[in-house]
């Protein structure tokens, strides 16, 4: 993977409020396989729309993914996502417990699975305390974001 997806730009302010999450994740390498990895999840109030999700130790090297927060939120009870990051919610039909996020880039494919309370935890006491669901939209610099859209 490479070692900074497209969506990981812009870099966030530093005095932006923010508030970060590190977990055990496993890695799927195959059906009955998979491996410890370190995880950050990230969120940061001056990009209200996003969590970043970054690869920590040896798998630093898959580097950082944002996607959606309420694209997070939505993969804790449905299977979500299209492209490059679907979700899906635990499937104890499958003996699943854990979230499972998918990431796609051009040349790979990454399996990875988050414990599902310390997301969900998380989101709700941290992410949401700080830019509630429903006004991000408030948060954000319009014209400048559009701005750099058109260039």
């Amino acid at each position: 993977m490479p070692a900074h997806h497209p969506l990981s730009d812009p870099q966030p302010h530093p005095e932006a409020a923010g508030t970060d999450l590190t977990l055990d994740a496993r890695l799927v390498l195959g059906e009955h396989e998979s491996v410890d990895v370190p995880v950050r999840l990230g969120y940061r109030g001056d990009d209200p729309l996003a969590v970043a999700l970054e690869f920590l130790g040896p798998a630093a090297e898959a580097g950082t993914w944002r996607f959606g927060r309420d694209l997070l939120w939505e993969g804790l009870h449905q299977p979500t996502g299209l492209g490059d990051v679907r979700i899906w919610p635990p499937c104890t039909c499958h003996g699943r417990a854990a979230l499972r996020i998918m990431l796609r880039n051009r040349d790979q494919i990454a399996l990875v699975d988050l414990p599902t309370r310390q997301v969900r935890r998380w989101l709700r006491r941290e992410t949401f305390t700080l830019v509630p669901q429903g006004t991000e939209g408030t948060l954000l610099d319009w014209p400048t974001d559009l701005d750099g859209l058109t260039r």
